[in-house]
């Protein structure tokens, strides 16, 4: 059996093709990322002003899926399409071309041989609780297999918690210690019958993209003139860029000064300490008094356990190799010595990588470190508690593998029987029985043949 999964994030659309055993849907550890495949192009939310492009974008992917999965079998793949936090807000700001964005995507796949289940926007929630289902999934931890036969509930401190940022918002999820004081930051799951409630949250605006956005807003209306001093990016790097441009979401509000057609010039100056400084800016880290927060006095209990980060995450560091878990004084220091290197030494190191990507490194490691400290309160001792990954069990990590199994009732919300068998002294009994038996057969057989062989001496 197959299933598709569209990801429509903000920045990007990934088609994930899974795989598992027909009949051992209630199974664990079963489901296999056959293929993933990157649409061409910006998200799907880039596409308000030319809706029939969103669903041209998916082309090639859906073509591709049907050379995987076989013909006979296409009718029946389950097929999703889910929006995340880009779609989000494209429907704030203009909900009729949201509308018309979805209208196209699920026209294009509709033309397919699938069995397409719709395209939805994902509550932060459900995006956070998903990426928690799909990780501890993959790594087992909700449920095992045992030699003795049986399934098995691991213990409660093997569930790991899961770290994601994408390009409009970030999410955190995971088991805490102590009772949730907030009901709109936990999730109730009863996975295999077990329930969890788990603390997650989202923070729309504060993914990657948007969070750049709104570093580079608040430097224009520090300086309040055209021209920009960014301490993020590299030394002699300079650029221009409108001011309707730099204000075109919802995350940022223009001020009333500013004339759209107003250019604006960037110039980097590359100063380490004063980029962490305009960053921390973004967050609130004030709350109320006897209660914990996360950030913009958003309750978040304290973290607790072992954290996988995946998504923009993983990819940040992993750029400047900080994902093999080193201390946080290393991290620390490489990303403050990449952070000082200018434009023209960045791109004689990295000469194929893309301008933009480039151009915004010192500012997506010190956001994603800020993010995680500032943010999340993750410290000294507990930095070494987070692991950076791209893939467990040889799948992307990431809400679409949890999203699918959900809805496909791939996890049941009992414990699944054990397998229909023998007990192991009905075994014993089996195979003695079996093994007189054919020795019973084999005295038989060479009697007859003594017999016979008797026979034919005496005529002779």
């Amino acid at each position: 059996q197959y299933g598709l999964v569209f990801d429509a994030g903000s920045t990007h659309t990934a088609l994930y093709i899974y795989r598992w055993p027909t009949g051992k849907e209630n199974g664990t550890g079963i489901v296999s990322q056959v293929e993933a495949c990157t649409v061409s192009g910006p998200g799907i939310s880039s596409y308000a002003d030319n809706p029939a492009g969103a669903g041209a974008s998916l082309k090639p992917c859906l073509e591709k899926a049907m050379q995987i999965v076989p013909a006979e079998q296409q009718r029946d793949t389950p097929t999703y399409l889910g929006a995340t936090a880009g779609m989000r807000l494209l429907r704030e700001q203009n909900s009729t071309k949201a509308k018309q964005v979805f209208a196209e995507v699920s026209k294009t796949i509709g033309e397919y041989p699938v069995d397409f289940r719709g395209a939805r926007i994902l509550t932060g929630n459900e995006e956070g609780s998903f990426g928690w289902i799909t990780v501890n999934y993959l790594l087992e931890t909700l449920i095992k297999w045992s030699f003795s036969g049986d399934w098995i509930h691991p213990p409660a401190e093997d569930v790991v918690g899961a770290l994601d940022l994408g390009g409009a918002s970030t999410q955190i999820t995971f088991l805490p210690g102590t009772t949730i004081d907030d009901n709109s930051t936990r999730a109730v799951l009863r996975l295999y019958g077990t329930n969890y409630s788990i603390y997650t949250h989202s923070y729309l605006c504060y993914g990657q993209k948007q969070a750049l956005k709104m570093l580079m807003a608040a430097l224009h209306q520090v300086t309040a003139s055209s021209l920009i001093s960014h301490p993020c990016y590299p030394t002699g790097y300079q650029e221009n860029v409108t001011v309707a441009d730099l204000y075109n979401s919802p995350c940022v509000h223009a001020p009333s000064t500013a004339s759209p057609a107003q250019v604006l010039t960037v110039t980097g100056t590359g100063d380490p300490a004063a980029c962490r400084t305009a960053i921390r800016k973004l967050f609130n880290s004030s709350c109320e008094a006897n209660r914990t927060c996360g950030f913009n006095g958003v309750y978040q209990p304290p973290v607790r356990g072992q954290f996988f980060a995946f998504s923009g995450f993983y990819h940040n560091l992993h750029f400047l190799n900080l994902t093999g878990g080193q201390s946080l004084s290393l991290v620390n220091a490489t990303i403050e010595q990449f952070c000082n290197s200018s434009w023209e030494k960045v791109q004689k190191e990295f000469p194929t990588m893309n301008r933009t990507r480039l151009r915004d490194a010192c500012a997506a490691a010190s956001y994603t470190l800020t993010l995680l400290l500032q943010g999340y309160k993750f410290d000294n001792k507990t930095w070494f508690n987070i692991h950076f990954t791209q893939q467990v069990s040889n799948a992307d990590v990431g809400w679409t593998l949890g999203y699918m199994l959900n809805l496909t009732n791939m996890i049941p919300s009992e414990t699944p029987p054990r397998v229909i068998g023998l007990q192991r002294t009905s075994w014993i009994v089996a195979t003695v029985s079996l093994a007189i038996m054919l020795i019973l057969i084999f005295c038989l057989l060479t009697a007859i043949c003594c017999q016979r062989n008797s026979f034919g001496y005496e005529s002779l």
